[in-house]
């Protein structure tokens, strides 16, 4: 049995760059610790722009460039980069449907006994990829820890945790 811990997009652009806010600043610390004290598979995920993200969807919805891939906005936040073993998942959106690959062939591997979330945002691509571990490994406990997560917003990280609870998501 394998316990895995996602480290959304704990990237420099969400933290105190282009998208940045004081709560993801302040969560970076404990995701340091998390990942430092976690018994078992640590994987990243990073997102990941072209130089046309204003001609994109996300780019018309929302007008801020950030994450453009080879930028210092777009690495991940050096202190938790050194911890990393594995190669981060670069997704183009919200949710990676290479991660829910991933995660079905982790568990077909060695069973997958728990799924722990942390990062950024709560309110958007965390939830995202909530969602999309608990489509490919419904029968998988699968745990989000508040106090290393952060949103767009303090009412949107909370939205996006109630959200979670309700679809079966442990939130602690």
């Amino acid at each position: 049995m394998q316990d895995i811990l996602l480290v959304i997009d704990m990237q420099n652009d969400f933290i105190d760059g282009a998208l940045g806010t004081k709560e993801a600043v302040a969560i970076v610390p404990k995701v340091k610790k998390k990942i430092e004290e976690f018994q078992g598979t640590v994987l990243y995920t990073r997102d990941t722009h072209g130089e046309n993200y204003m001609e994109t969807q996300e780019g018309k919805n929302l007008p801020v460039p950030h994450c453009i891939r080879g930028t210092k906005g777009w690495e991940i936040r050096e202190e938790l980069d050194v911890l990393r073993k594995t190669e981060p998942i670069d997704k183009v959106t919200f949710g990676s449907s290479e991660l829910g690959s991933l995660l079905l062939k982790l568990d077909q591997e060695e069973k997958v006994s728990s799924i722990t979330f942390v990062g950024l945002c709560t309110d958007i691509c965390v939830i995202s990829n909530v969602m999309i571990a608990k489509a490919f490994l419904p029968e998988v406990p699968i745990i989000v820890d508040a106090s290393c997560c952060a949103g767009v917003s303090v009412e949107s990280h909370e939205n996006a945790l109630k959200a979670m609870q309700v679809c079966q998501v442990k939130v602690i």
